[in-house]
């Protein structure tokens, strides 16, 4: 099943993700681990909406399908997912952060 959404979505890893910022691109991060993934640590800044609640709340927050979201979750996996699942609700410019919070964490990004 993740194969099967990997070979639909966009993804990057932290370095890609760090040019993006460098590049000053517009986007959201979006974490999509679960609620005590989140807070025992998560990169400042991003946005939680776990892989749970996402497709019920994401039109909500971000009506604009346009807008670009970059997801992560622990490894890679659910993050795909999500993207994939957004990709079908019509979100044009979703990626997936290859590596996770796992890759993240020694990325040099600020954390909280």
């Amino acid at each position: 099943m993740i194969a099967d959404a990997k070979s639909r979505v966009k993804e990057t890893d932290p370095d890609g993700y760090k040019q993006m910022l460098a590049d000053g691109r517009e986007h959201v991060l979006v974490d999509v681990r679960e609620d005590h993934e989140f807070a025992a640590g998560h990169v400042k800044g991003a946005v939680h909406l776990s892989k749970g609640i996402i497709e019920r709340d994401i039109e909500t927050r971000y009506p604009d399908k346009n807008t670009t979201l970059v997801c992560y979750c622990g490894g890679g996996f659910r993050s795909a997912l999500v993207a994939d699942n957004l990709q079908k609700m019509g979100y044009s410019n979703v990626i997936s952060l290859d590596g996770g919070w796992r890759a993240l964490k020694g990325s040099g990004l600020p954390l909280e």
